[in-house]
């Protein structure tokens, strides 16, 4: 079974509001005292906090029911009730947070320590004490606390990389990864190797880096969810720079570019504004002549490099050009 878990479907329910106290002061000496009942404490809410240790949602997906604890009741003296207590559910940096029923998109955590209200508990009631005023000076009522709030809530990982690998399965965009970076993906002479992302630190010179992911190889109709394709697409869309790799013995490689490049469109329009750059792998198979006449037919105003990750033909040039495409951005 898979550790790489990027989907959770959650009932989350936050504490009613504690009741205020509807009290009225008697002592001994002071038989007839004024209001003195507290307010309510508000009900726990249900947190949502981005946490940049974790890559998955794994540590969820057997937790179907959260529910935060209720406030407490107010008491005389105006004593006021405790805050129920709040309920912190630590998600990795990239977590989009949607109302299962309508699919509306309530927030995504992008920091290190970000806290976002998933669910809000209840308010506290206010106690008689609060309603005490000159032409009201003994109110013998209170306010009951609000109710909590509750519903059924997805929470979807959409990965932070600067750099995303787009390419039909077994392009050799693992073991672009695992050459590239310190990544160890599993790698295979076959279609859907890469069942889950994976990431990896690109090194640079002068101790300067980026990250790269490996995700799921498409497919044409990926975008309408074949093979492994929504879930797919949505990691792509955190990316700044998209690395299209295309085997240098695919058939037509300008139009194996366009069919992941329609895919990427029909998924989301908005994915043909981001930075992109071709590399042609498996590049060691090619003589000069070939990669001159290849490189005629490739797309205009992309820029590409010739690879190879088995030779390390084309690896540093392939990573200037990606850092310069990100500081482009």
């Amino acid at each position: 079974m898979t550790n790489f878990i990027d989907y959770v479907r959650l009932f989350c329910a936050s504490g009613d509001g504690g009741g205020g106290a509807m009290h009225l002061r008697r002592e001994k000496y002071i038989p007839k005292g004024g209001p003195d009942g507290g307010n309510g404490g508000r009900g726990g809410h249900v947190i949502l906090r981005g946490n940049k240790q974790m890559w998955t949602l794994i540590h969820l997906k057997y937790r179907k029911h959260v529910k935060a604890d209720p406030g407490k009741s107010g008491s005389g003296a105006l004593r006021s009730g405790a805050d129920g207590e709040d309920i912190f559910l630590d998600v990795p940096l990239g977590t989009v947070a949607k109302n299962a029923e309508t699919g509306e998109v309530l927030f995504e955590i992008t920091a290190d320590g970000e806290t976002k209200i998933l669910v809000k508990g209840g308010r506290g009631g206010m106690g008689n004490a609060f309603f005490k005023s000159a032409t009201n000076q003994t109110p013998r009522y209170a306010q009951p606390g609000e109710p909590r709030e509750e519903g059924w809530f997805v929470l979807e990982l959409k990965l932070l990389a600067d750099v995303g690998l787009v390419g039909f399965p077994n392009a050799g965009k693992s073991t672009l990864l695992s050459v590239v970076s310190a990544a160890k993906p599993k790698i295979a002479d076959y279609a859907f190797t890469t069942l889950e992302p994976n990431l990896g630190i690109v090194s640079y010179h002068d101790n300067l880096s980026f990250v790269m992911a490996d995700i799921p190889g498409i497919i044409e109709g990926a975008h309408e969810g074949k093979g492994l394709g929504l879930r797919f697409l949505r990691h792509i869309e955190r990316n700044a720079v998209l690395l299209f790799l295309v085997p240098a013995d695919s058939k037509d490689i300008a139009a194996e570019y366009k069919i992941l490049l329609n895919e990427l469109k029909q998924y989301n329009p908005e994915l043909l504004d981001k930075q992109r750059v071709l590399a042609i792998s498996k590049s060691d198979m090619l003589d000069e002549e070939l990669i001159r006449e290849i490189k005629k037919h490739l797309p205009k105003k992309i820029p590409y490099s010739f690879i190879s990750s088995v030779s390390g033909q084309g690896i540093p040039e392939l990573k200037d050009l990606l850092w310069k495409t990100l500081n482009e951005n």
